[in-house]
């Protein structure tokens, strides 16, 4: 497999890569497990229980995108396109994370969560990518079909340990595959990319379970600095991180898909800023919310509490529609466009 990959030269900082015992890689600090029989509560509840709430009432905003849109926009614009996926214009190219267009984050097509909104742009609309930049292997995260689709016109898969080989057996050409362990570079256009710790667990199937790694990204464009970090829990990490590389211009964080059942792999919004934060983020775009329904939480509860968190310690964030540019050049503060989905569905409630 042609790479170009470095570890990382001795810093102030512990940067120790992944490790594995028996083929299993495991999280810095011990993640505890709840058993077979909590999990099996965990999915009856999901499958039998659920709120209604976890779905809007109303539409989600969606604005659509065009190829020539993209093409024209500036350097350094932001679009996010649903859950975890994101599209970045860097240096005329365009880098894309965690790229899942399919109706449900399952394994199968007739069952688990489906979307709430369409993608605002099509796969076949998308110009040609340099590189898809992939955290993790769950069905969230990484969309069979999508890969596929996007084989012949990315250029590069940068993805953790394991997970490259995945993309390998599903067809894709070896040679575009880069796998890095945790505190590994490479580079891609003169724009760096670094494969940091997360604090979760992979598996696409019943014995498969953490046989490949998960991972957050640093991007290093220049001057610019972003930080993707997949899904994990809130872990000690994230200052190593933002000490090794900070400040960030831009924050990409997940907020949402948490609870109290699964506390180590994913955070609560507070812990969201309280990472932020740590890496010495300026901007924080929240993700991982209003495209699925993982947990049992309002859909809008995420962008709620993350919202008033981050006025009440002054930090700017933004929480754009689906596909409305975020400019890092020009940066703006969102606004609360979830408000509006719920009141048209009660509108629309009251007068059918």
């Amino acid at each position: 497999m042609a790479t170009t990959l470095t570890r990382l030269a001795p810093a102030p900082v512990a940067l120790k890569p992944a490790e594995q015992d028996q083929g299993h890689f495991s999280n810095d600090a011990p993640v505890p497990h709840g058993g077979f029989g909590k999990t099996l509560g965990i999915f009856w509840k999901m499958l039998f229980h659920k709120p209604r709430s976890t779905r809007p009432l109303g539409e989600i905003p969606v604005h659509a995108l065009t190829r020539q849109q993209l093409l024209a926009a500036p350097d350094h614009s932001v679009f996010r396109l649903g859950h975890s996926t994101v599209l970045l214009k860097m240096r005329g190219k365009f880098w894309l994370t965690d790229p899942v267009f399919a109706e449900r984050a399952s394994p199968f097509s007739w069952a688990g969560p489906k979307r709430f909104h369409p993608p605002p742009i099509s796969l076949d609309e998308l110009p040609p990518l340099e590189a898809v930049i992939l955290s993790h292997n769950h069905y969230d995260h990484l969309d069979h079909k999508a890969v596929i689709q996007l084989a012949d016109k990315t250029r590069y898969f940068l993805a953790p340990l394991g997970v490259g080989d995945t993309l390998v057996k599903w067809g894709v050409d070896a040679s575009k595959v880069r796998q890095l362990d945790w505190w590994q570079g490479t580079e891609v256009d003169g724009i760096r990319f670094v494969s940091t710790p997360a604090q979760h667990f992979s598996g696409r199937g019943l014995f498969d379970g953490n046989q490949t790694l998960w991972c957050s990204w640093v991007m290093i464009d220049g001057a610019r600095r972003i930080f993707f970090s997949g899904d994990t829990g809130y872990f000690d990490g994230f200052k190593r991180i933002g000490e090794q590389y900070g400040p960030f211009d831009l924050t990409l964080m997940e907020t949402g898909a948490y609870n109290v059942d699964w506390p180590h792999v994913h955070m609560q919004p507070e812990q969201t800023l309280q990472a932020h934060i740590d890496l010495k983020g300026r901007w924080l775009l929240p993700i991982h919310n209003g495209t699925f329904d993982l947990a049992f939480h309002a859909w809008h509860e995420p962008f709620d509490r993350i919202m008033a968190l981050a006025w009440e310690r002054n930090v700017s964030i933004t929480t754009p529609p689906m596909g409305q540019a975020f400019s890092l050049n020009q940066p703006e503060r969102g606004y609360a466009w979830w408000l509006e989905v719920e009141t048209q569905g009660v509108e629309e409630q009251v007068v059918s």
